[in-house]
């Protein structure tokens, strides 16, 4: 299955517009005060209802409490909600296949407590004073036999998309890999990093057997593609969530 592709820190909307348009699966709009890329709700209102209708749109929360959450989703209509581990009281109120939590990764003990998170996970770099967007990514070797679907976040970058997308994630979140400053995206940037992802699958396709169906000529049968299992299937028990 493809990895899916989330822009987040989205501030405006010509960058919603454009990372749609490229191929985005998922935008991140952050109500984060403590961040750069911080967007009022009524800004972020405005550009989702300008947005594409099979966009998935997600709000990221640090330590607002869960009913101002529910507030603000149904306000600027998200599809998601994504917080960070550690508020007991967010534990609490999990929903499936809309909640998205966040975790800090230094090392492998922070990466069992994802493992067993009721929410669907996301893993990203661990910043003494950042929620996200430091641009740093942590030990992705950490990961080796996960054992579920993960959102993978954290110093993604057009120079090594290539080896996040070997890691299997279910999706890339990507803020300050494809900006010229904090919340304002660099079309080339994200341009480059949706060609890598579509060259990667492409190029998966050749390697598992499937003909290109640009190569058939006239009057051959196109090779059958053979079934394979998704790697979501079985397991989305846990914070089930399909972009």
């Amino acid at each position: 299955m493809k990895t899916r592709v989330k822009i987040c820190g989205i501030t405006n909307l010509q960058d919603a517009l454009l990372a749609a348009e490229m191929g985005a699966d998922a935008l991140g709009f952050v109500f984060y005060e403590g961040s750069k890329r911080c967007i009022s709700y009524e800004s972020a209102r405005e550009i989702i209802h300008k947005l594409p209708p099979f966009i998935i749109k997600c709000g990221v929360f640090v330590d607002e409490k869960w009913e101002k959450i529910m507030e603000i989703r149904d306000f600027c209509k998200l599809d998601r909600v994504q917080v960070y581990a550690g508020d007991e009281s967010l534990c609490n109120n999990i929903v499936p296949g809309i909640t998205i939590m966040a975790f800090r990764i230094r090392d492998r003990k922070d990466v069992e407590t994802a493992q067993k998170s009721e929410a669907f996970p996301l893993l990203d770099s661990y910043h003494e004073k950042m929620h996200g967007g430091s641009g740093t990514k942590f030990n992705w070797k950490l990961l080796a036999d996960f054992g579920r679907p993960f959102i993978l976040a954290g110093g993604i970058n057009p120079e090594n998309i290539d080896m996040a997308l070997k890691l299997d994630p279910y999706a890339i979140d990507i803020a300050s890999g494809v900006e010229s400053a904090p919340g304002r995206k660099n079309p080339e940037k994200m341009r480059e990093i949706f060609r890598k992802v579509d060259y990667y699958f492409s190029s998966q396709g050749e390697r598992e057997g499937v003909a290109p169906t640009a190569l058939l000529v006239e009057g051959a049968t196109q090779a059958p593609k053979i079934a394979r299992p998704r790697k979501d299937e079985g397991n989305i028990q846990k914070g089930g969530l399909l972009l």
